[in-house]
């Protein structure tokens, strides 16, 4: 007889509020009640509202428990728990939530699934085909594919991935790079984190892909230190995936080698920038690098690398068993394919949402976020971490598309998404978005690293009533300056967080006192 499978996920979110304790009481309560069972950590659904998410497997179908304390335990084994039984933390079959069953899994689709670090389940589950694939089609056939797939850089700047990669493939080098931003630090994402932790494997495959395709020997993931559960999760990983032979000389007797170090970042924000990251990769201080040269031309200790973000990587081996022409025929315009969006904030249903582009941020804000956690109206949406628009709720329609978002000065960037609610003070949030760049700038160029200490000094005097409309005007070419002539995008883009609370809510910076004519 079968032993049942029991699923409790082994995710920072779900450890966060007692998936450890639960699964402890699982495995607890089963053997003191005699009850034959496989206890399997897996990853997140990225349904992070519901966390911990049990799961129990029935005839082959998957039921769920939300929101299960280890308190819950004894009595959900009473009520038949290995059988599916019927309790109030019962939400039916997993794949019947709504919240999970509307959403259009890609690049996530084992997120959840799977055992995370069974290379058996991940193989069963399409692992390694693409890679597989790939030494079978050759190269430039993989180039092609990912170049017809319109697929874009997941981290933020949206640049095509197949013209990068093409650039790495033809640059002229006897050593080239694969190198991972995993530096995961804009406010309210997570996307990278539960992709690492729920399908590790899937990650490395992205990157051997990557390898092959260019030419490019080793690769790097470059991962944030806050992130410890991660690092033990990917190092594990990256150790199956080396024994079994999917890493290292000769892979899979194919004559291609290739290998990923994991290295751990040092909290630094502006390492999320590309040129940052190489050069502390280098070991050297994470400072913005001019460009050019480019990083595909000389990047990592000088030589061709290729820089892409952990959803990036991962997206390519569906790409590649599936093809480029059904990634594209997802999408709007020239956004193409999926996103895993990233609710958070002042939200009723958190979590992680991967939907076509072309969803509206309405959509994902009602429909899967249901609103404010408060039950007030939505006042603001920043999208696109600290650096990102606060948009109003006038433009909420807006179709989730880079250009679009561009046209209305904002960004998408990684896809984060941050709700406040009617009783958020939107000229303090302006302030915050030139502090964090204050504290958080390399200080390589000048209008980032004064720039933005003198902002804040004159958001300060707006707030407090000082000469508002000289300082309003001083507040733009201050952003004017800062956009047009800092050397990355931690000080080019302060300035769009800034002018979305000017454009849209001055009636924040109304100050109760009195104005100071000073």
């Amino acid at each position: 007889m079968s032993r049942t499978k029991i699923y409790v996920p082994r995710e920072t979110a779900a450890v966060s509020v007692g998936a450890d304790e639960v699964a402890l009481a699982i495995a607890q309560t089963a053997k003191k009640s005699g009850i034959d069972i496989e206890l399997i950590r897996n990853g997140s659904w990225g349904a992070s509202f519901l966390e911990p998410l049990v799961e129990v497997e029935v005839d082959g179908t998957r039921i769920a428990y939300g929101n299960v304390a280890a308190a819950d335990v004894a009595a959900m084994f009473a009520a038949d728990l290995v059988n599916g039984g019927a309790h109030e933390r019962c939400l039916g079959p997993t794949m019947e939530i709504p919240y999970l069953v509307n959403q259009d899994r890609w690049t996530f689709s084992r997120c959840g699934l799977i055992n995370p670090l069974s290379l058996p389940d991940f193989e069963l589950h399409q692992g390694f085909q693409a890679l597989t694939k790939a030494f079978a089609d050759g190269s430039e056939a993989v180039l092609q594919t990912v170049a017809d797939s319109g697929l874009r850089g997941r981290g933020g700047a949206g640049f095509p991935t197949g013209i990068k990669w093409r650039t790495v493939a033809d640059a002229v080098g006897e050593q080239k790079y694969i190198t991972c931003n995993a530096d995961e630090g804009d406010s309210g994402t997570f996307s990278d984190r539960i992709l690492m932790e729920g399908d590790p494997l899937g990650l490395i495959e992205g990157m051997a892909i990557a390898g092959f395709a260019v030419a490019a020997s080793k690769g790097y993931i470059y991962l944030r230190s806050e992130y410890p559960l991660t690092h033990s999760i990917l190092s594990r990983a990256i150790d199956t995936a080396r024994e079994a032979g999917w890493l290292g000389d000769d892979i899979q007797g194919s004559g291609f080698s290739f290998d990923i170090e994991l290295h751990i970042g040092a909290g630094s924000y502006v390492c999320g920038e590309e040129t940052a990251m190489l050069e502390s990769l280098e070991g050297k201080k994470g400072i913005v690098r001019f460009k050019p040269p480019l990083p595909a031309h000389e990047g990592l200790f000088g030589k061709p690398t290729v820089v892409n973000n952990v959803v990036t990587l991962a997206s390519v081996a569906n790409i590649i068993n599936l093809g480029g022409e059904r990634y594209a025929g997802m999408g709007v315009n020239r956004s193409k394919g999926t996103l895993a969006f990233q609710l958070a904030g002042n939200i009723k249903r958190g979590g992680l949402v991967e939907k076509s582009f072309g969803v509206t941020l309405r959509e994902l804000i009602e429909d899967w976020g249901g609103g404010t956690a408060t039950g007030r109206p939505v006042k603001a949406v920043q999208v696109g971490g600290p650096l990102g628009a606060y948009i109003p709720a006038s433009q909420f329609d807006t179709p989730m598309d880079y250009e679009a978002f561009t046209g209305i000065g904002a960004m998408i960037g990684h896809g984060g998404i941050v709700v406040f609610d009617d009783n958020a003070d939107m000229a303090e949030l302006a302030r915050f978005a030139m502090e964090f760049c204050a504290i958080e700038s390399c200080g390589k160029c000048t209008p980032c690293r004064i720039g933005s200490t003198r902002g804040v000094e004159v958001i300060d005097k707006m707030i407090s009533g000082q000469n508002c409309d000289e300082n309003y005007d001083l507040l733009v070419d201050l952003c004017d300056t800062m956009e047009d002539a800092s050397l990355c995008a931690m000080g080019g883009m302060t300035p769009y967080p800034v002018r979305s609370v000017l454009n849209h809510f001055a009636e924040d910076f109304a100050s109760s006192e009195e104005p100071k004519n000073e």
